[in-house]
């Protein structure tokens, strides 16, 4: 008996090992996995769970959500607003009316699941027929025409994500749809086959093996729809093999830290989209699936407090749109749930706290993505009295090292009882070939007093050129708009040949060399970035050497909060002081308020200024270095 069990150990750490966490489950598919027509996850929408579970404040709020809509009519969505993509390059304007279409439709049936009286129903019905007849669910970034064809039905994030928006108001209101005729239901099945089933199972889509949030964001609606929708057992068992498959590829793609190089804004279409992928998987196989003590699912998941600052704010490293913590309370604590990840369930309980989310619990599910996301909410009241009873608990870690994604951050140790009173700080390594790269390797951020002093400005509204040839070319994505050097007169490269190297670190100290960033131009062979935070003072320090000396190197800091030159070697950001040698660096401020679109402007006010510190001295071999307290 020992020897059969160390045998399987052995065989599991070896399927792991070559990437076949989930896909080693697809020959026993047809044995475990549930039945099509009886896939039954969660209680209707006549079920009285939903009002009797779910705390009255919290139906209030749907409610009042839903109410918002009732009575309005359903929109088109034009054309000549999906082609601006091709005319201009705009793509927020149609993004803007498809969402907001959704957003309706999300409302009105969270009102109508917890309200129970079929006031919301008629809209609802409608609202189904108005979805049934658009061209093409997903939106014009990812499309290669001026308009959508009515015979292509390419599966892209958002044809996937409207797809489970309807499946599962399909799913949850089936008996009084059916009531009203069963025609409604029979209709949104032929769609999801056609635009979702169909072209997803048969298409050879490259995001089957993407390593990055295409893969499991599409996956987890996919399997969505497959599980309540698709009717045939051949059909339904191989979709789901290739879903499990696709999910080895993306989970084989991390690095055992579990560190998302997308950025912390992506985590939630990343690792917490494979989460819903396990979750129904898990339901649909009567907990023949399980992967919920996988290390590295582990680590994937508690990436979302690792790189929590604290008051509210998150690193926003790469394409992050804002640097506010998430609003997906609901998939946060449900993926906690699954993961047995007291900290990750204590920091969702925390959230809700913080937001209110008995009486705004409509914002938040509002919030909880691009649109109202359905399939996560209903799988997070479905466990709303554990979370009632729930601790909650601020993750306020006083170091954190993700050593392969190269991501460092330390705050004082008063500020775990302090938060608001202390500094913290972080750092970036990495490469320039990330998914969703800014050429950004050394970055360092700083949060003093709970509040951002030197920033990562993130990324500004995504146009044609984001995902382009032309993406380096916008400002937000250059080394020279970061926290960082440019060295001899060049900023850093994009590409996986450039990154940093780590020379040491520990819970007060890293220290990076930043020369392999550059390319051959800025004729440095080292350039060792020292960071170092101790009795609330941050100390960086650039150890260098050149080959030649070609133009004057600079030290930019980004940051909101409007520096003055006070006494020579020093300069004022707000109540903080930063310090220098004057006789090695010359000091300037320039005001980069004009390059804030509205995207920025709404995370990080009107003004953003960077300082600029130039170094004197044309020797090529030499040591800078600054202070902050």
């Amino acid at each position: 008996m020992r020897k059969a069990v160390v045998t399987l150990l052995l065989t599991a750490i070896s399927v792991v090992a070559s990437g076949q966490m989930l896909a080693v489950h697809t020959e026993k598919l047809a044995d475990m996995l549930v039945e099509p027509g009886r896939f039954e996850p969660l209680p209707r929408g006549n079920d009285p769970f939903w009002r009797d579970s779910v705390p009255e404040p919290m139906r209030l709020s749907y409610i009042r959500f839903g109410e918002e809509y009732l009575g309005k009519p359903w929109p088109a969505l034009p054309n000549t607003v999906f082609a601006q993509f091709k005319e201009n390059g705009n793509r927020v304007n149609y993004e803007g009316l498809c969402f907001e279409k959704r957003r309706h439709l999300g409302a009105l049936v969270m009102a109508e699941i917890v309200e129970g009286k079929g006031r919301f129903l008629p809209d609802i019905i409608d609202g189904l027929g108005s979805f049934c007849e658009e061209t093409w669910w997903g939106l014009p970034a990812h499309y290669g025409t001026k308009v959508p064809r009515t015979d292509d039905q390419n599966v892209d994030l958002f044809n996937a994500e409207t797809a489970s928006l309807v499946v599962w108001t399909a799913y949850m209101l089936q008996p009084q749809l059916d009531s009203f005729s069963p025609l409604v239901c029979e209709r949104v099945r032929h769609e999801i086959d056609r635009r979702i089933l169909q072209p997803a199972r048969t298409g050879n889509y490259w995001w089957k093996t993407a390593g990055m949030n295409w893969n499991p964001w599409i996956c987890s609606n996919w399997l969505a729809c497959v599980l309540l929708c698709e009717q045939d057992r051949g059909r339904q068992t191989d979709a789901v093999g290739q879903i499990l498959k696709a999910a080895d590829a993306f989970v084989d793609s991390y690095k055992d830290d579990g560190g998302c190089d997308e950025g912390p804004g992506y985590w939630d279409r990343a690792a917490a989209s494979l989460f819903e992928v396990l979750n129904l998987l898990r339901i649909a196989t009567d907990g023949q699936i399980d992967a919920s003590r996988e290390p590295k699912l582990q680590a994937m998941a508690s990436y979302v407090y690792k790189t929590y600052i604290g008051n509210g704010y998150v690193l926003n490293f790469a394409d992050s749109h804002d640097n506010r913590y998430m609003q997906q309370l609901n998939i946060v604590y449900p993926f906690g749930r699954y993961m047995h990840d007291s900290q990750m369930t204590g920091f969702a309980k925390y959230i809700g706290e913080d937001k209110d989310y008995l009486n705004r619990a409509a914002q938040l599910y509002d919030k909880s993505g691009n649109f109202p996301t359905l399939g996560r909410e209903l799988f997070f009241l479905r466990d709303i009295q554990a979370f009632q009873r729930e601790q909650a608990r601020e993750p306020l870690a006083q170091s954190v090292w993700l050593k392969d994604l190269q991501i460092w951050a330390c705050r004082t140790p008063s500020t775990a009882r302090h938060p608001q009173s202390a500094l913290y700080v972080a750092m970036k390594g990495g490469t320039n070939g990330e998914s969703h790269n800014h050429n950004d390797v050394g970055q360092v951020v700083v949060y003093a007093d709970g509040e951002p002093l030197l920033i990562d400005p993130g990324v500004g509204e995504y146009t044609s050129k984001t995902f382009s040839g032309e993406r380096y070319s916008i400002w937000t994505m250059q080394s020279g708009y970061h926290n960082l050097p440019q060295i001899n007169g060049t900023d850093q490269r994009d590409g996986k040949e450039y990154g940093s190297r780590v020379i040491r670190q520990d819970r007060q100290q890293i220290v990076l060399d930043l020369a392999g960033a550059y390319p051959a131009e800025a004729a440095v062979s080292k350039w060792q970035r020292s960071v170092m935070l101790k009795k609330n003072v941050l100390k960086v320090t650039e150890d260098y050497e050149l080959t030649t000396w070609k133009a004057p190197t600079r030290l930019m800091l980004m940051t909101i909060v409007e520096p003055k030159l006070a006494t020579k070697g020093s300069i004022d950001i707000g109540t903080h002081r930063l310090t220098y040698d004057a006789s090695q660096l010359e000091a300037d401020i320039e005001d980069a308020s004009s390059l804030l679109d509205p995207l920025l402007q709404k995370v990080w006010g009107q003004r953003m200024f960077r300082i600029v510190l130039t170094v004197k001295s044309q020797s090529v071999k030499g040591q800078v270095s600054w202070q902050l307290q």
